[in-house]
């Protein structure tokens, strides 16, 4: 089969691989009919993801057709059309029964290692790295899909892949940003970043009735987007957001505050962000927290701090003093995609959002490796990448 690899940093290609065999009785095999290109495959090319290792298959957003299942799978069976969960969930452990699935412990084999670096592991991942499994992605032809029971979410007629692709990752982790602040009616929400996580959250925290949500980005197609979904705009290459914000809210400041930007976060012009390239440079810290920082200065005294956005082991000069003076509390992690996507589904069925508002490219697997760069770069107001094996 055909699937993108990595190779290095910035260096993915299309590689012919065997094709994935059932391992296991609980695993499925699954062609895929659709992938996409997410914001945090970009942290593993720009080469901020440690333990990857040359011939990974990328992706970790994507959906297909059952082709072949195990002997102890249950309830799938071949022909079944799924969207398949970023996380990897067991569906027994204490995690899994209490919904908390980006935290399951028995899908991990790689959870020692992990472990060493955060205390305890959370789930296996597909096409990310080997702190999560080093599980084959989905930017293939075909994928072989463990505790393929619990690792699945059927698709039901009627509706296309592109209807249905997000919810593996993009749609749930923006929904879990909104539920994660407690937007509800009458929340002042802001959201870093209007790329698709905060897109999605952006349209969440409207399906939770927010009052009104600000949304920060200096991409003017990116911005142009947001505003047409109904986001009261802020261009922080024209000014300063903890200015703006104040002024828009009369000196409140946003009760909520979500950070949809995470590692990779920049900053013109702000000096925090020269600290942090020398720092990341040198491998004196994993993550560029400019966002962070300026999510908690910007956020009202009592407010809560989502954080969708990807960080990875330590970061520099985070403000914890600010944090603490302000009493803000703080959610984030990875998304338990398996606990919002049947919601979000339905939302779905029932017209209230057609998440391919989103999709600006598509390609084949062959162009893979092109749209990735230009996803990366922002080029022709590229925001969403759909490929189709």
């Amino acid at each position: 089969m055909r699937a993108v690899t990595y190779h290095g940093t910035g260096d993915f290609r299309v590689d012919t691989h065997p094709d994935p065999i059932i391992g296991d009785p609980k695993d499925a095999i699954l062609r895929v009919t659709s992938t996409a290109i997410c914001g945090s495959d970009l942290h593993m090319f720009d080469g901020f993801m440690p333990q990857m290792e040359s011939g990974d298959i990328m992706g970790h957003e994507f959906m297909g057709v059952v082709e072949d299942v195990g002997s102890g799978v249950s309830n799938l069976k071949k022909g079944d059309r799924v969207v398949v969960p970023f996380t990897i969930n067991c569906g027994h452990c204490h995690w899994c029964k209490t919904k908390q699935f980006s935290l399951c412990d028995e899908s991990n084999p790689d959870a020692a290692k992990l472990a060493a670096i955060t205390g305890q592991a959370g789930a296996g991942l597909f096409g990310f790295s080997h702190l999560y499994g080093g599980y084959a992605g989905g930017q293939a032809e075909y994928v072989r899909i463990p505790f393929a029971d619990a690792t699945h979410l059927k698709v039901p007629d009627g509706l296309t892949d592109e209807q249905v692709l997000f919810l593996s990752d993009i749609f749930p982790t923006g929904y879990q940003a909104a539920v994660n602040a407690e937007v509800g009616p009458g929340s002042i929400v802001a959201i870093w970043g209007a790329g698709p996580v905060g897109l999605f959250t952006l349209k969440s925290c409207k399906l939770l009735g927010a009052e009104r949500v600000f949304v920060i980005d200096d991409v003017p197609e990116r911005l142009k987007l947001a505003a047409e979904h109904g986001a009261e705009i802020i261009d922080r290459s024209e000014v300063k957001p903890y200015d703006a914000l104040m002024e828009l809210t009369n000196g409140m400041l946003p009760d909520k505050v979500i950070d949809a930007v995470g590692l990779e976060a920049h900053g013109a012009g702000v000096i925090d962000t020269v600290y942090d390239k020398v720092k990341t440079m040198t491998y004196q810290e994993t993550g560029r927290p400019h966002v962070l920082r300026e999510a908690i200065m910007c956020c009202r005294k009592g407010g809560i701090v989502s954080i969708p956005g990807v960080y990875a082991a330590i970061v520099d000069k985070f403000p914890i003093g600010s944090a603490f003076a302000k009493a803000l509390t703080f959610r984030m992690g990875q998304t338990h995609v398996m606990h919002h996507a049947p919601t979000l589904l339905d939302h779905i069925q029932e017209g209230r959002i057609d998440p391919t508002f989103l999709i600006t490219h598509r390609g084949s697997l062959s162009d893979g490796p092109d749209l990735y760069k230009q996803f990366r770069d922002k080029k022709d107001e590229c925001v969403k990448v759909v490929l189709k094996p």
